[in-house]
């Protein structure tokens, strides 16, 4: 019994924090001190101006983002809510499918009350595509459910009506379609045909006895899947077709066809249905339709490319059925743009988040009663986030100049923007992913909350690497660009020009048998070496192909069995374009100490290239230079620990727009914080 009496007095005096009265003293139980947050801004300095940074990274219209930025914040519709202190936006993803689209429409509402769409589609000129594509990009950050819904109603569809229609589209649809008196989709996909378009299986006949189209779904496998729009707001559509004049098939042309009335009843002889909830992307409403028969008036089709007479001719300027079908893709080079482009935003949010928390969160100790270190102090954690913050600032150089490639489009430009588009669009979207999975993994459990974005951002942006063309394809089509190129350039007295291979008229660089510090951070080196990996990959690609030709088989097939060879060659394309849009950048500066970041960075992101397994599969590295790149990349990063703050926070991306653990995490978390 005094056993028991003792033992209640102690834990008593332990709970009540008061010292034991026995004659004997009892060690009390005691804690380290509880963990308080501390800004990172507290013990990080800043060696650069954060914004002549951001002034180089997003390159225009920053006014216009910093105003469409507060309107979000601002008002309700955006789902504000504060945590840690702190007012955040963002969509709630707990919603029912239903109620992200329903709240998607709203804030599209309530943004076209406050005039952001004005002129995007009426408007003419650099200074109106630009600044379309700022606020596009604002509101990417946002949710990427509204920039699809956007994307889909102002650059498919619109953009559709624009480069394929002629006057009398223009002034019947586009300010119409700009204030949403119009609700415009984009039917191309089919269930049995989405890359191959070529091959899609909608048939539209012309009846000269009515002067009509006739559009009709011949079968389940025609019709019209992963249409944005389709599935509750859409009412006029494009469709793609094969066009049948007079039993000969013209190949795939575009019409307007009306799916919904203005009361939002579905229009005779069209069924449209949902294409149900997905991993991600659930404010959209991608729907199916059919059509049985649907007509519609001569003047819908689109005709800047083909046309058919009243009596049912049909007419083209463009006699080649290649060149006439290329023709009808140009939407979809805006789309690619604004995809790459997006891409790289969501990058920057998600190493935001993970860097800010990292600067804040602390693992271990190494020695006994010392402070826990911060994970960003560890060189695997730098490792880990560092290169990809380097490549991100990389894309961000590469985005402004595929933007400014296509807003000064020419004619004579088109095939290099189809093909950087192309190129930039996969390796952007990919390395999305790649960069959203590790900032994830980097904030461990707190990245599964998806009020802190980042493994959220994953689901919602998987959908990048398949649409407006499969990442794959994509990079096979930048290799056939390419061996075209290098096929155009054995002709006599012809040299390399264009898509950046003026360096194929060079002589070969050499890599030195030993690389130092001051080789491997050497801008020339670094595209020097960028050079060699595209100029042997290309010769080697050209020589497997015509190797494959001379055997009897048909180029297309040399070009399937060469995918590996394609692969490697497409991904050497995009470094090399990337790094060069980067030393562009860079040499704009004067010397100042922004330029010395930018430098580490650029060097960050080329020995980040190097390390990619065609160095070393090809010969380009000898084992011990592979080692010693790897061994700089590690020295960079600790140079750059110091800037990690300042390269985010040059991101220019408001508070509000990242999540709870970027900042106070602790408050966040509390408890007077889970009662609200």
């Amino acid at each position: 019994m005094d056993r028991a009496f003792q033992r209640t007095k102690v834990l008593t005096g332990h709970l009540l924090q008061s010292p034991p009265t026995s004659s004997f003293q009892t060690p009390s139980l005691s804690s380290n001190a509880c963990l308080n947050y501390s800004p990172p801004e507290l013990s990080e300095k800043y060696a650069f101006d954060i914004s002549d940074m951001r002034k180089l990274m997003d390159g225009h219209d920053l006014e216009e983002r910093d105003r469409l930025f507060g309107m979000i914040t601002q008002s309700k519709v955006f789902n504000p809510r504060v945590r840690g202190g702190k007012v955040f936006v963002s969509p709630d993803y707990n919603q029912s499918m239903e109620q992200q689209r329903e709240m998607t429409w709203k804030r599209i509402e309530y943004l076209f009350e406050r005039g952001v769409f004005q002129g995007w589609l009426t408007g003419e000129g650099e200074e109106v595509e630009m600044r379309r594509f700022a606020c596009f990009e604002v509101l990417g950050l946002f949710d990427h459910s509204i920039s699809i819904k956007l994307g889909v109603h102002f650059f498919l569809w619109g953009g559709a009506i624009q480069f394929f229609g002629t006057k009398h589209h223009h002034d019947k649809w586009l300010r119409d379609t700009e204030n949403y008196l119009i609700k415009g989709c984009f039917a191309m996909t089919e269930l049995g045909h989405g890359s191959n378009v070529r091959g899609i299986e909608t048939i539209t006949t012309y009846d000269s006895n009515t002067g009509e189209f006739v559009i009709n779904t011949p079968c389940e496998s025609a019709q019209k899947y992963w249409i944005g729009g389709a599935a509750n707001h859409a009412t006029h559509t494009i469709v793609f077709s094969q066009l049948n004049i007079n039993g000969t098939n013209q190949g795939v042309h575009a019409l307007i066809a009306q799916i919904r009335d203005a009361d939002g009843n579905v229009c005779p002889n069209i069924r449209i249905a949902d294409c149900g909830h997905k991993i991600g992307l659930n404010g959209v409403d991608n729907g199916r339709i059919w059509f049985d028969n649907v007509r519609v008036p001569r003047e819908n089709l689109l005709n800047s490319v083909a046309d058919v007479s009243p009596d049912g001719k049909y007419l083209s300027a463009i006699k080649d059925p290649d060149q006439r079908f290329a023709a009808f893709l140009a939407p979809l080079t805006a789309g690619r743009v604004n995809i790459a482009v997006n891409a790289v935003y969501q990058s920057k949010v998600g190493l935001a988040i993970a860097i800010r928390y990292a600067l804040t969160r602390r693992a271990f100790s190494l020695k006994p009663k010392e402070p826990e270190v911060l994970l960003l102090d560890y060189p695997s954690h730098q490792r880990r986030l560092l290169p990809l913050l380097a490549k991100t600032y990389a894309m961000s150089f590469g985005a402004n100049y595929l933007k400014m490639l296509y807003v000064k489009r020419t004619p004579q430009s088109n095939k290099i923007i189809h093909v950087v588009s192309s190129s930039f669009k996969a390796t952007f979207t990919w390395s999305n992913m790649q960069i959203l999975q590790e900032c994830r993994e980097a904030c461990g459990g707190q990245g599964l909350k998806t009020e802190n974005r980042v493994g959220h951002l994953k689901a919602e942006h998987d959908v990048q690497s398949t649409f407006e063309g499969d990442n794959n394809i994509l990079m096979q089509q930048v290799s056939k660009a390419l061996f075209a190129e290098y096929m155009a350039a054995q002709k006599p007295n012809k040299a390399f020009k264009g898509l950046g291979l003026e360096h194929m008229n060079k002589p070969c660089p050499v890599i030195p048998s030993q690389l130092t510090t001051t080789t491997l951070r050497c801008s020339q080196f670094q595209m020097d070496v960028l050079c060699l990996r595209e100029r042997d990959l290309l010769n080697r690609f050209v020589a497997e192909v015509s190797q494959c030709q001379a055997k009897g088989e048909s180029k297309e097939h040399a070009f399937i069995m060469s995918y590996q060879l394609a692969e490697d060659l497409g991904k050497a394309f995009s470094d090399r374009a990337i790094l060069q849009t980067f030393v562009e950048a860079e040499a704009t500066l004067a010397a100042c100490s922004l330029k010395d970041v930018l430098g580490m960075l650029r060097s960050l992101y080329a020995l980040n290239c190097l390390e990619d397994g065609a160095y070393l599969r090809y010969g380009y590295l000898s084992v011990e230079n592979a080692a010693t790149v790897r061994r700089e990349i590690t020295k960079i990063c600790s140079e750059l620990r110091p800037h990690a703050l300042a390269l985010v926070s040059s991101f220019g991306i408001p508070d509000a727009f990242l999540s709870p653990i970027a900042f106070n995490w602790i408050d966040a978390n509390s408890w007077s914080s889970a009662q609200h």
